[in-house]
């Protein structure tokens, strides 16, 4: 089998897009499907279920500490056209990801409890919530592995490896959900706990398969004593954009958590409403999502081979197509919106305000466009920590109080919510956007360039 290292650069930006939109959509799917199914259980275990698994999907974004910065700097080294360096830095990569997993797993499993009094859930909630997050939680490690392989075979430009895997995964938790959460075929009807063995069950069949794929499409085998072999140097390459990419991500995972704590004190009824309007906000997310993925990778291998004015080119040929992408499906989901929640719940009240939530992402998610493909464009070249220093004041300062001073203090409620919400996309778009056409970047590309032409690490 023939390994690719620099046919990515020759493709275009929606045939790299496309792959990753669809195994992005299918992770997302599988929450969603979850969600839809235990909605014939009760609007309560809808809202139980969203907020345990805010605490899975932040390890989950932790993981991307070294998925992240692993897919960049194997990116610039294949633009330079050196395999082994990429090899190395992958085989780092998968190993450190697999300990962080082992490490996630036992914290949420003995921790489940108290995370579920930290988001204020009531008990009546905590009986769907702990079971679920405690079975989820403990698999976690699996989800660490997947992340740094996927990583590393979209960087070598197998991205619909890695969307495949997502579809066989998903088929498998809606033949598990069907069968554990309804008792079909003689099994026990096993409510919230059934959706999370069928979601585990899936979870290790992924696992298995990206290890045979990273074995067939790349040759990349990881030993025993790599677990034990660590490279200081590889690892702090990885972590210089992975940890400040991470921290964005888990600082803002962390003020949404606060704002669900805000929106659980309204009551059932509107965390409800938050957790079915958020499960279809996050498909939209995809679509710009995919596009920033492309894009990082595309510009990865452009900076590897030091060709700084098409990095430049890309990012800004790449929002334009965001741009015009999300506003189309933004559109159309507000359009379909009352349909669209008529499928989760029959609720009237919580039909009726989240087809007001899902309108005003029209505007919300344009602002998001900026922040997903620039930031993967910035984050590419190397320049990784501005993100995180402005981010962390907008997403704080803006989103978090902001939602708590309209929501709450305001009684706006979760109107209020999603003007802070959206106030806080624009803020952190629009910089971005201002750091990318200055040029700051360049000085950080120019370095990462010089890092993978240099003789091959030890």
């Amino acid at each position: 089998m023939t390994v690719k290292t620099n046919s990515v650069a020759r493709k275009g930006l929606l045939a790299m897009a496309w792959p990753i939109f669809i195994e992005q959509m299918l992770h997302v799917s599988t929450g969603l499907i979850d969600t839809f199914m235990v909605s014939h259980v009760s609007d309560s275990a809808v809202a139980a279920l969203g907020s345990a698994n805010q605490f899975v999907i932040l390890f989950i974004v932790l993981f991307g500490v070294v998925g992240i910065g692993s897919g960049v700097v194997v990116t610039h080294h294949l633009g330079a056209k050196d395999r082994a360096g990429a090899d190395r830095l992958a085989i780092t990569a998968i190993v450190v990801n697999t300990w962080f997993g082992l490490l996630a797993s036992v914290l949420v499993y003995w921790l489940a409890q108290p995370f579920l009094d930290l988001v204020q859930l009531s008990p009546e909630l905590q009986a769907y919530g702990l079971p679920f997050l405690t079975i989820m939680g403990a698999t976690l490690f699996m989800e660490a592995m997947i992340q740094a392989i996927s990583s590393v075979l979209r960087a070598h430009g197998y991205a619909r490896d890695a969307m495949l895997v997502a579809v066989g995964q998903n088929v498998l938790n809606v033949v598990g959900n069907s069968i554990l959460l309804f008792g079909l075929f003689g099994a026990p009807k096993m409510g919230v706990v059934g959706v999370a063995l069928s979601t585990v069950l899936s979870r290790v069949v992924a696992c298995a398969a990206m290890w045979v794929l990273l074995s067939y499409r790349l040759h990349l085998r990881v030993r025993l004593q790599d677990y034990f072999d660590i490279s200081r140097e590889r690892l702090g390459r990885i972590l210089h954009i992975g940890l400040p990419a991470a921290a964005e991500h888990a600082s803002h995972f962390l003020a949404f958590m606060t704002i669900t704590a805000f929106t659980a004190r309204m009551g059932d009824l509107q965390l409800a409403t938050q957790t079915y309007v958020m499960t279809i906000v996050w498909v939209i997310v995809l679509f710009s999502g995919a596009i920033g993925m492309a894009t990082e990778i595309m510009i990865g291998h452009l900076v590897g081979a030091g060709e700084f004015e098409k990095v430049y080119k890309q990012t800004l040929r790449s929002l334009r197509v965001g741009l015009v992408t999300a506003l189309m499906v933004a559109v159309i989901v507000a359009v379909a919106s009352p349909w669209i929640l008529g499928v989760f719940t029959t609720n009237p009240a919580i039909i009726t305000t989240g087809v007001i939530l899902l309108r005003i992402g029209i505007v919300l998610e344009t602002g998001r466009v900026f922040n997903v493909v620039v930031i993967h464009g910035l984050r590419a070249t190397g320049d990784a920590r501005y993100p995180v220093f402005f981010g962390v004041f907008s997403m704080w300062g803006v989103m978090a109080f902001g939602s708590w001073l309209l929501g709450t203090y305001f009684g706006l409620g979760l109107l209020g919510v999603w003007i802070a919400l959206t106030a806080d996309e624009w803020l952190r778009g629009l910089m971005m956007y201002r750091r990318w056409k200055q040029r700051k970047w360049l000085k950080y590309a120019q370095r990462s360039h010089a890092h993978a032409v240099l003789p091959p690490m030890i």
